[in-house]
């Protein structure tokens, strides 16, 4: 997967953004996803799946490494 995720606007839901990134397929999938996988943005725990995105932040998932741009 392509390590840059662009999004429009400032900011995308966590859980938006992991079904964006089709690692899972429905908004309900989100709660089951955040308790079997590493998640955090900028290198904190988020608090919860509808923790905000930004653009410019860095989010990690597992050993992964992506980061958020802005969508032109």
């Amino acid at each position: 997967m392509d390590p840059i995720i662009y999004i429009k606007g400032k900011y995308i839901g966590l859980g938006k953004l992991i079904k964006k990134m089709g690692l899972i397929s429905t908004g309900g999938e989100i709660k089951g996803f955040l308790q079997s996988n590493l998640v955090k943005i900028n290198d904190k725990v988020p608090l919860g799946r509808n923790s905000k995105v930004f653009i410019g932040d860095l989010v990690w998932i597992n050993n992964n490494v992506y980061y958020i741009k802005e969508l032109n």
